[in-house]
Order: C-alpha cells, then structure tokens, then sequence
C-alpha cells in the first residue's frame, strides 16, 4: 500500500503537469495584431462595357389567359437591329418573348433571337427580365445571354450582360452592357 501512494504522490504532479501542458500548447498566443479588429473588404461593385443597343419591332400578339402560371403573352418580332462598337448586326426571324403577366403587375419577359452579323456570323441571343407598364409604354430590364460558334464572336459567350430598356407603341430599345 505504501508503493501504491507512493507513486500516486509521484505521478500526480507529473501527470497535472502533462494535462496543463497539453491545454496550453493548443491555445493560439494573443498579440496585439491578433485582437486588432480584421479589416472588412467592401463589396466589389460591377463595371460595366458597353456592348450596343438593340432595337427591336413587335408584331402580332396572341394571349393565352388565366392558364396555371397565368396569363400569358407570346409576341412576335419582326426585326430590329443591333448596333455596338464590336457587334452590327440584324435580327432574323422567327423570333420572340414568351411573357408570363404576374400578379404584382408585372411581367416576366422570355426572349429569343437570332443576330445575323454584317460580316455573316450568328448569334442567339436568350433573355429573360422584368417589365412595367408605364404611361408611355414599358420599362423593362434584361439579362442576355448570347450563343455562337463563330470564332470572330465566341468572346460574347463568355459574358453576361445586362440591359436597361423601355417599349413605346411597337418599338422595344435596349442599351445593353457586359459585366466586367
């Protein structure tokens, strides 16, 4: 019995010491620059390039009302042009936007066309945005995306652009940008 609280008197501080020792290694040291308060990087805002305006003609309008998503506008275009300091272009037909009336007054905008370049290359263009009825027309915002295998042209597939626009009588007009 005596050996046993013999060792027990021995090992005890050894161990404490061991189990105190394990505690403090793991704790980081505070310094002065460790409790200085981190710096917070404001949000980056975008830049944007501009690309060019789109003017487009509306024709013929069919509605299909109050289906399960609501009523629904499909409207047909009938040409336009696009013109930018890198892309001149036309739009080719069929095309068109599929909108999605919604119940805030609203409505949800589906384009797609198609751009034939001056130089004969082409381009699908797909986007989708918001309209509101104004006193004059429209106010609409878009967000374009475009499509081609045209090497002179593949650069525009690589972005995302976006588009401040508005619709007076039959005319929609777009100046549309690219994110930087």
């Amino acid at each position: 019995m005596r050996v046993v609280t013999a060792l027990l008197v021995c090992l005890g501080p050894i161990l404490s010491g061991l189990f105190t020792l394990a505690q403090t290694s793991t704790r980081v040291p505070t310094t002065a620059a460790s409790r200085a308060p981190q710096a917070i990087e404001p949000p980056r805002a975008p830049a944007f390039e501009y690309l060019g305006t789109l003017r487009a003609e509306t024709g013929t309008r069919t509605v299909v009302e109050n289906g399960p998503q609501g009523t629904r506008t499909i409207v047909q275009v009938i040409g336009g042009r696009f013109e930018g300091p890198r892309v001149k272009a036309s739009v080719q037909t069929p095309a068109g936007d599929w909108i999605t009336n919604r119940a805030d007054g609203s409505y949800r905008l589906d384009v797609r066309l198609t751009l034939k370049t001056d130089d004969g290359a082409l381009i699908l263009v797909t986007y989708n945005g918001i309209g509101q009825t104004t006193d004059a027309g429209a106010s609409l915002r878009i967000a374009p995306l475009f499509e081609t295998g045209e090497s002179r042209y593949v650069w525009l597939t690589r972005l995302q652009a976006v588009g401040v626009g508005e619709r007076v009588g039959t005319t929609v007009t777009y100046d549309i940008y690219a994110l930087k």
